[in-house]
């Protein structure tokens, strides 16, 4: 059988410093390039798939660091920030796509409050019908086996808030009232809701490719290896990522896992259940964690793999990575740890057979 070792991670903020950045700046980010490249070194992934990676060569900078041959890299569409989803893998990339439009069956969500629509404008700029930051999608060649794999990061949980100077004024990161809170607070989830139908929307499009005989509603995830990764910030239980999963009735652990059935052909199996499982299943001790906000572990970044990759007979092998002896904990405020080297995620890490 193929085998790969994927690894996935938000590696939080990689920005190139700016032209004139003083000396402790560079440093910084010279520090924060090293601790990164030793961890993805030390797993020895065939393919990385990247969030929060800055423009201007931030990826070649990380590419550059490591000693582990990653000589292939490809970057996703930035958002407003300039911050984007990326790969970096030791094979080619026999065919890519950017995923960033909502399906056609889906409407516009609202994004800002409607005080931020341009009158002059003929369409609604509170409203928005694309991902925030563009998913990317890639397929490499396991000695002859293609693989799909698919990289997202959602929108944040922690809220923030649209600001311009003489119509709102006020912190990014607080509201002025409570009204405002809990309006932000929607839009936020209206965008991570329909950012994941949009990959669930793709997904489908790959599982049902050529699949009108003899059985229309049976997808091919029995035949195609496809995987989903990112930063989801969502929990495990979280509806945004339930929608990714699929059909219901089976989880990793399950008796409907073991059984089987027709929607197996359709389903994504998150690896959460057994992520630091023991050497014949043993659950941790401790119930893992990719980020620690204000204190409480949290898992939120996610993957996610076809029926070829994740059955009775072929259970990968996952594990959360730390760039340190412990995972920091971060507040509302993401700017409190500028500087700081390493992540706030852990990266995850997947070893498949085909």
């Amino acid at each position: 059988m193929a085998s790969f070792t994927l690894m996935c991670w938000n590696v939080e903020n990689l920005f190139i410093p700016e032209d004139n950045a003083n000396e402790k700046v560079r440093e910084r980010f010279q520090a924060k390039l090293a601790t990164l490249a030793a961890v993805i070194d030390s797993q020895q992934p065939d393919v990385i798939a990247l969030q929060e990676i800055g423009p201007n060569g931030a990826l070649q900078a990380l590419q550059g660091a490591l000693t582990t041959p990653l000589s292939h890299a490809l970057e996703g569409e930035p958002d407003g920030r300039g911050i984007r989803v990326a790969f970096l893998s030791r094979y080619p990339f026999s065919t890519s796509r950017s995923i960033g439009a909502f399906p056609e069956m889906i409407a516009p969500v609202q994004a800002r409050d409607p005080v931020f629509d341009d009158p002059a404008t003929p369409a609604d700029d509170s409203l928005t019908t694309s991902m925030g930051r563009g998913a990317l999608e890639v397929v490499v060649e396991i000695e002859g086996q293609p693989v799909r794999i698919i990289t997202a990061h959602f929108k944040s949980k922690l809220i923030s808030y649209a600001r311009q100077r003489g119509l709102v004024d006020g912190s990014q990161f607080a509201p002025n009232d409570e009204n405002e809170r809990y309006r932000y607070a929607a839009y936020g989830l209206y965008r991570r809701t329909t950012e994941a139908v949009t990959l669930r929307d793709r997904v489908n499009q790959i599982l049902s490719s050529c699949a009108g005989s003899p059985d229309p509603q049976e997808g091919l995830g029995r035949q195609k290896a496809v995987v989903v990764c990112g930063d989801l910030n969502d929990a495990t239980e979280a509806a945004t990522t339930q929608i990714l999963q699929g059909p219901s009735g089976s989880e990793l652990g399950t008796e409907g896992f073991r059984r089987g059935d027709k929607g197996d052909g359709y389903r994504l199996w998150n690896l959460a259940p057994i992520l630091n499982a023991g050497p014949n299943g043993e659950v941790p001790s401790e119930a893992p964690f990719t980020r620690r906000f204000q204190g409480r572990g949290e898992l939120i970044d996610h993957i996610l793999a076809s029926h070829r990759l994740v059955n009775p007979g072929n259970i990968p092998m996952a594990r959360t990575v730390l760039a340190g002896d412990h995972l920091p904990s971060i507040s509302e405020t993401p700017s409190d740890r500028a500087g700081d080297p390493g992540s706030d995620h852990a990266a995850l890490v997947a070893a498949f057979e085909i």
